[in-house]
């Protein structure tokens, strides 16, 4: 009997794994057969592996080229790709207003509840997801973008910008400039954000703190990869414990380090016109916390900091890329003004190639590269003719918005003039580099003013050149969430031709 037993018991365990196996199996080929076929989104273009499973998206996500893959995707397909089973591409201007700016709002998904202070409880400016709470939110920190601290906060931009302008030729020879324009932003915002700069301009190495925020970014990218695959992330969670937990740790350092500063800027009740001024004087009426503002401030310094730099660094290659265009911006600013000290805020506003030069490295490289996915309303909406129903992850593909050649035309090719409307053809709504919509980019006024300071400033004075023309801006580019732009080494001497006045 005993031995009839162990040979059922045997029996029953492997009867058991054959019923398991085929209805794992069993599973997969229904829900292969359901995303192809009669899911609402099976009429979408685009690779039939990444309608039935997420794996092909994760691997272009972490892979750091997504969006040039999605580029492509958009390329073969058309302007509208389903990219994964519940999730769905476009890279038109009508997309950017049917999604981000419809009367029933498409709120913010999931991927945001993984940034900087989430694990705190707390959400900033950025990762909240609420529509109520976030207009409470930006009506709050509106106060620190308003025209009237603009201009209160231009003395304190323009401090760090000469002080960079005037250690520009003493660089070494392999200094990056790359880098060098994102200490210079980081040391723009954080002295508006804490009250005080981080000193990154006379520093030979990069700011530690963005190193932790680039370690951020990434455990926010690693958290939505393993939403993706609930099984499978617990496994892999399990096997990488070091590794998320390193992750985890710098992003709590970060946050740590914005809690300090905030903490240090209140104890000082300085006068000092930054953003900080302003918000410290709602702060206990509106009832928000130490904790709050600092994610609201640490999110400052990681988008107005990263994405300017950004715009700056793709400008300068261009144009050292591109000598007529370079020597049109020189006879513009050089003419423009018969002093350095005469450059400021108001008096770049009339520089119109200038203006246009910066779209244009806007459009071609955009600060923002990744995708801000948002869910489609309950009961579906119609995105640009086509409807999708609720809950579908959707967006607006910033690249291939602006790289799509039914966007615009020789979309490779670095053409301030299509901004000045010299050139036909072009759709200019395409490319939104600040977003659209009570959700767009809330320093753009500031950002802007930031660009044409720096840019003025350096071009007035310098004459810049290339040291490295291997670089391929975009080929050696990689994506974690915000660029990792490649290093670009430029030779700097004081001008030697003096544009007069026109």
């Amino acid at each position: 009997m005993h031995q009839l037993s162990v040979l059922w018991t045997g029996e029953l365990w492997a009867y058991s794994a054959l019923l398991f196996a085929i209805a794992t199996v069993s599973s997969v080929v229904v829900n292969i057969i359901y995303n192809l076929n009669y899911h609402p989104l099976a009429r979408i273009p685009g690779p039939k592996l990444a309608a039935v499973s997420n794996v092909p998206y994760s691997y272009w996500f972490l892979g750091g080229r997504q969006p040039f893959k999605i580029h492509d995707l958009h390329l073969k397909y058309g302007p509208v790709v389903r990219v994964a089973p519940n999730e769905v591409s476009f890279n038109t201007a009508a997309s950017w207003k049917d999604i981000y700016t419809n009367r029933k709002t498409f709120i913010k998904s999931e991927f945001y509840d993984g940034g900087s202070f989430a694990g705190r409880g707390v959400h900033s400016i950025v990762s909240e997801r609420q529509p109520q709470v976030h207009a409470e939110m930006r009506h709050y920190l509106s106060s620190a973008f308003s025209d009237r601290a603009l201009n209160e906060q231009e003395d304190l931009v323009a401090q760090s910008v000469d002080k960079f302008v005037e250690l520009l030729p003493q660089r070494p020879r392999d200094w990056d400039l790359t880098k060098g324009y994102e200490m210079l932003t980081f040391d723009i915002i954080g002295d508006l954000a804490f009250g005080e700069s981080f000193g990154a301009i006379e520093s030979p190495e990069p700011h530690p703190w963005i190193a932790i925020i680039l370690g951020a970014l990434k455990q926010g990218a690693l958290v939505d990869v393993l939403k993706r695959f609930p099984t499978a992330g617990k496994i892999i969670k399990f096997i990488l414990h070091y590794q998320i937990k390193k992750l985890t740790a710098e992003t709590g350092s970060n946050e740590e380090m914005a809690i300090e500063l905030v903490e240090r800027r209140i104890a000082r009740d300085s006068s000092r016109k930054d953003f900080l001024t302003r918000l410290l004087e709602d702060r206990v009426e509106k009832g928000v916390s130490v904790l709050q503002l600092a994610a609201h401030t640490s999110d400052f310094v990681i988008a107005g900091s990263e994405t300017t730099a950004t715009a700056l660094a793709t400008a300068t290659y261009y144009l050292l890329r591109n000598p007529e265009i370079m020597r049109k911006l020189q006879g513009e600013v050089r003419s423009s003004f018969n002093s350095y000290d005469e450059i400021n805020g108001k008096s770049t506003q009339r520089l119109r190639y200038m203006k246009a030069v910066m779209l244009e490295a806007m459009r071609i490289y955009p600060p923002l590269p990744f995708a801000t996915p948002r869910v489609v309303p309950l009961g579906g909406e119609p995105v640009d003719g086509h409807f999708l129903p609720g809950g579908t992850i959707v967006y607006t593909s910033p690249y291939s918005a602006s790289m799509d050649p039914a966007n615009f035309q020789d979309p490779t090719h670095f053409i301030p003039e299509r901004w000045l409307g010299e050139k036909s053809g072009d759709i200019l709504d395409a490319t939104q580099p600040f977003s659209l919509g009570s959700r767009g980019c809330i320093g753009k006024s500031l950002g802007l003013l930031e660009l044409r300071l720096i840019m003025a400033k350096v071009i007035w004075k310098y004459d810049l050149e290339l040291l490295d023309r291997s670089i391929d801006w975009h080929g050696d580019s990689q994506v974690q969430t915000l660029w990792q732009k490649p290093k670009m080494r430029v030779k700097v001497r004081e001008r030697t031709v003096d544009v007069k006045r026109v």
